[in-house]
């Protein structure tokens, strides 16, 4: 089964079509039906590792000031309780919690699944980033859950590889400076060739500009892991920045999405009202 990293942006990409949503589309079309998604996404970010558990996820709308369009989306999928078993199984010796009913299917996970997945009808799980462990946990556990892919669970991770709120400028809705560039470079060139390495990036010189907070880097810790422990290289599904300081490159592994690459149209634009430093995201 085919996983994936999908650099989801602005909550708005919800709603609109351009040339990143129709690469999600793209992938959603091109990726063998999946028993269920497992998704790790950059806005469960807790003081634990744990697995959704709930058969009916709730939509969560984990933002404020946007308009009411963006709220009344919801993402129905099922969940899949049985799924906390296998994850606990494939990551030991770490220890996994189930979580019954504080999370569900928040906006890094159904903004992306909606269009790749619109049917709403695969199950969906999600698995929290622990803040309180290094970076080298989130690689090792992208490794051991490299064993659920073949047993027809598809792996998504959703983050940004540069993700710099603070340093948004709406005057660049489109391009990169040239620090997000050069990491976002950095990162493409690992990913591709040898992802096993993809800690080396904490060392390259612009590390702390592009993370200035890792919870959007770490979903990309968990692709490179499942590429490093299937031997095989990511592939580049589409690429592109966003205000500056965001980079938009989403990856795909063990899979070629045709048309991927054919849209148009840059990222969604930030609604009026919107903070541009995205403090409420």
């Amino acid at each position: 089964m085919p996983a994936a990293f999908l650099g989801h942006g602005s909550p708005m990409n919800a709603l609109e079509r351009n040339r990143y949503t129709e690469a999600w589309q793209a992938f959603g079309r091109s990726v063998p039906r999946p028993r269920a998604i497992l998704i790790v996404s950059a806005h469960w970010y807790i003081n634990a590792t744990a697995v959704t558990t709930m058969a009916y996820p709730r939509t969560i709308h984990d933002f404020y000031g946007f308009p009411p369009e963006l709220f009344a989306v919801q993402y129905p999928a099922p969940g899949l309780p049985a799924l906390f078993e296998e994850v606990s199984e494939a990551v030991k010796p770490n220890w996994v919690g189930a979580d019954t009913d504080s999370w569900g299917i928040d906006h890094g996970s159904w903004s992306v699944l909606r269009h790749a997945f619109p049917d709403a009808d695969i199950p969906v799980v999600q698995l929290s980033i622990n803040a309180d462990k290094p970076l080298e946990y989130h690689l090792e556990l992208g490794i051991r859950l490299n064993a659920l892919r073949e047993s027809g669970i598809l792996i998504v991770a959703s983050g940004n590889v540069v993700h710099n709120l603070r340093g948004m400028d709406p005057s660049r809705p489109d391009t990169g400076f040239d620090w997000a560039q050069r990491f976002d470079e950095a990162a493409r060139n690992i990913m591709l060739d040898r992802p096993a390495d993809a800690l080396a990036l904490t060392d390259q010189r612009d590390y702390g500009l592009a993370v200035p907070t890792p919870d959007h880097f770490i979903p990309l810790l968990y692709l490179a892991g499942l590429a490093a422990a299937s031997s095989e290289g990511a592939g580049t599904l589409i690429d592109g920045y966003s205000y500056g300081s965001l980079s938009m490159t989403a990856y795909t592994l063990g899979i070629s999405c045709p048309g991927a690459d054919s849209g148009s149209g840059g990222t969604a634009e930030l609604p009026d009202g919107v903070p541009a430093d995205g403090t409420n995201i």
